[in-house]
């Protein structure tokens, strides 16, 4: 049976799941959004007068969002150096996908190591969020390597 791995450091699955799950010698991270894990606050949201959401700042949301990845890596064992393959979903592509491009060659300068990767363009995720990543690593820890 796959064991489920819950991160202290990584804001509350926003439903009954864990944060990842081992499964023979990879680790299977839940869908990882850029919420701050002490208070919920999605950094870069700009809402107005009336609490509604009428803005966000990607390049904030994109940092946020591989600090979250990062927790939850290290709460299973793994180190950011193993992941291998990261689906990303933009919930706006034509506006946001240069910015977060941007920052994905920050956190991965080299692209011979750097792990496999899908975008998505996509018209919602569950919470007022701009991206979400859904990544799958393979640690050595987890292989016998």
């Amino acid at each position: 049976m796959a064991e489920g791995v819950w991160a202290d450091a990584a804001p509350r699955p926003v439903g009954r799941y864990p944060h990842a799950r081992r499964a023979g010698g990879l680790l299977f991270l839940s869908g990882i959004g850029p919420r701050e894990p002490a208070t919920d606050a999605v950094p870069g949201n700009v809402f107005d007068d009336a609490g509604r959401l009428v803005g966000h700042d990607i390049t904030a949301q994109t940092h946020a969002v591989f600090a979250n990845v990062r927790a939850v890596l290290e709460a299973s064992g793994a180190r950011w150096e193993d992941l291998v393959d990261v689906t990303v979903y933009l919930t706006d592509m034509a506006e946001d996908f240069a910015g977060y491009n941007a920052v994905w060659a920050e956190y991965f300068p080299d692209p011979a190591t750097a792990p496999c990767r899908t975008t998505l363009g996509i018209d919602a995720l569950p919470t007022p969020i701009a991206i979400e990543l859904k990544c799958v690593a393979a640690p050595p820890s987890l292989d016998g390597r």
